[in-house]
């Protein structure tokens, strides 16, 4: 693939750049099960990894209340953070190549997550992955839509002062497959996190990735023959 129209490269993070979205999905999917909305792990995928905090309880709001007709519980988010953030800061790892690609690729480069700004720095900064971004850190907190919206990764493209057409976006979810193609930016599909299962590329791909990666040497591989 000819690469020398990119000039930078946006990261998704969770299930990107840090292995976090094995820990997010399971113990997401368990709290959810206890609380009777129970899903399937390719139907959970699709619809709500890559969404801000905001748009995948608005969703769960509506999923609780169309099967039970009760309001959803408002401790949810207290809930689920009791669980997830000590297995965060107990677990959580970067995947392995990041900081490589970032040196060899050379260009301008930034993070774009649908998590909320303190989460996002906590897990960068828990990896060792927050000076090799900095200052170009954004989530869904800078912008009014989030993924699938291309809002996000137009504003860290404004803030590169780099054009659309000349960014690719790493992504594993599909709700960001879709902001990076409404974006238009170059759409790569990443399945090296903990999280993927057999049918993950497939969703990317039917998404509309481009091309679709389990390792970011893959992706260093292109760069230097590109």
């Amino acid at each position: 693939m000819d690469l020398s129209h990119i000039s930078a490269i946006i990261f998704d993070n969770d299930g990107v750049l840090v292995d976090s979205e094995a820990i997010h999905v399971a113990v997401e999917r368990e709290l959810l099960a206890e609380m009777g909305l129970i899903y399937d792990q390719s139907t959970y995928m699709s619809r709500f990894v890559g969404l801000s905090s905001k748009d995948f309880e608005a969703a769960l709001v509506d999923d609780h209340l169309a099967q039970f007709g009760t309001p959803f519980p408002d401790d949810f988010r207290a809930r689920l953070d009791a669980r997830v953030w000590p297995r965060m800061e107990a677990e959580l790892l970067a995947l392995p190549g990041i900081t490589s690609l970032v040196q060899k690729f050379g260009g301008k480069v930034a993070v774009a997550s649908s998590a909320e700004m303190p989460r996002l720095i906590q897990k960068l900064q828990l990896t060792a992955l927050y000076e090799v971004f900095a200052p170009h850190i954004y989530s869904s907190d800078h912008v009014e839509k989030g993924k699938p919206a291309p809002d996000l990764f137009l504003h860290a493209a404004a803030k590169l002062s780099a054009e659309p057409s000349g960014c690719m976006v790493v992504e594993d979810s599909v709700n960001g497959i879709k902001a990076a193609r409404a974006a238009g930016m170059l759409p790569v599909g990443f399945v090296g996190g903990g999280h993927a299962d057999p049918d993950h590329a497939a969703r990317l791909r039917a998404a509309g990735a481009k091309l679709v990666v389990d390792s970011h040497a893959v992706l260093l591989d292109w760069f230097k023959h590109a």
